[in-house]
């Protein structure tokens, strides 16, 4: 088996896995209670930061604390961030079978890889010194089913077009959630970070990804898919939670901002869309 190894154990999160589980853990059991899906609701997608835990972590596990309750039903995750160190046209996967973490290796899905193809590229570079995803996949075992299985996606130049194609065509499965893995502003002072984030949020519940500018969001190019793939869908987007890294300790001359969203469906549209799908067969950093 093929395993691509964790790239910001130590750094962004512990490397043990005791304290790894026990912080993840923690912040979860922390994640605001009256922050959580709306009764009578499926979770589509999750909109979550992949800073180190020290600066997002809070924000993180208040969007998987939002999604527990369907612990049990949740079987792939779609995980789209952007490439901070490799250019990338369009979008990328990995090759290999898993991507190890402190808590155990978590599987690539195969078959969402192949079905995948030709929308994107099977290339491992991008994915060797990425947290985007990496950071994303503790809070996917402790607060998920054990055995999940991800298709992870690094996004580059895409129009949004294209991400929203991608999730037409892997994502529309029963027990299926999509993840974007995107910080917000960057490198702002407290107040400007806040003002810029508070229309960017205005323009996430709007899902306009046309009000959204490249330096709104680092993983603006999955987001803005997303978001088209959203209003596509009639989901609802519902905020979470606005912070920055000022919150926690980081300078507040130059901080980065984090936002948590739930997108979700009422469960009466989701099994009507799941039942019509299956009727037509194959149809430590802040940053």
């Amino acid at each position: 088996m093929r395993v691509r190894s964790a790239a910001v154990a130590g750094r962004f999160y512990p490397a043990d896995p005791a304290a790894l589980a026990a912080l993840v853990d923690g912040l979860l059991s922390n994640a605001r209670p009256a922050r959580t899906a709306r009764p009578g609701t499926w979770p589509v997608a999750l909109i979550a930061p992949h800073a180190g835990y020290r600066y997002s972590g809070a924000v993180a596990a208040t969007a998987y604390a939002a999604i527990t309750q369907w612990a049990g039903e949740v079987s792939r995750v779609i995980i789209l961030g952007p490439a901070h160190f490799a250019p990338l046209q369009g979008m990328a996967v990995p090759s290999v079978d898993a991507f190890a973490t402190p808590l155990g290796p978590v599987a690539v899905d195969r078959e969402a890889r192949s079905r995948a193809l030709p929308a994107v590229v099977v290339d491992d570079e991008p994915h060797a010194y990425e947290h985007a995803i990496e950071t994303q996949l503790p809070f996917l075992l402790r607060c998920l089913r054990p055995g999940i299985r991800v298709l992870p996606v690094l996004v580059g130049a895409a129009p949004p077009a294209a991400v929203a194609a991608l999730l037409s065509t892997v994502a529309c499965d029963p027990g299926v959630l999509t993840v974007v893995s995107t910080d917000l502003s960057h490198y702002l002072s407290r107040a400007q970070a806040q003002e810029r984030d508070a229309r960017t949020a205005a323009g996430i519940l709007a899902k306009d990804g046309d009000v959204l500018q490249p330096r709104d969001a680092c993983g603006y190019h999955p987001l803005r898919g997303l978001l088209q793939f959203a209003a596509g869908r009639d989901l609802t987007v519902q905020l979470l939670q606005l912070a920055t890294s000022a919150d926690t300790g980081g300078d507040p001359d130059r901080v980065v901002g984090y936002g948590a969203f739930l997108l979700h469906v009422s469960e009466i549209i989701a099994t009507s869309r799941s039942h019509g799908a299956a009727a037509a067969g194959d149809a430590p950093r802040r940053e």
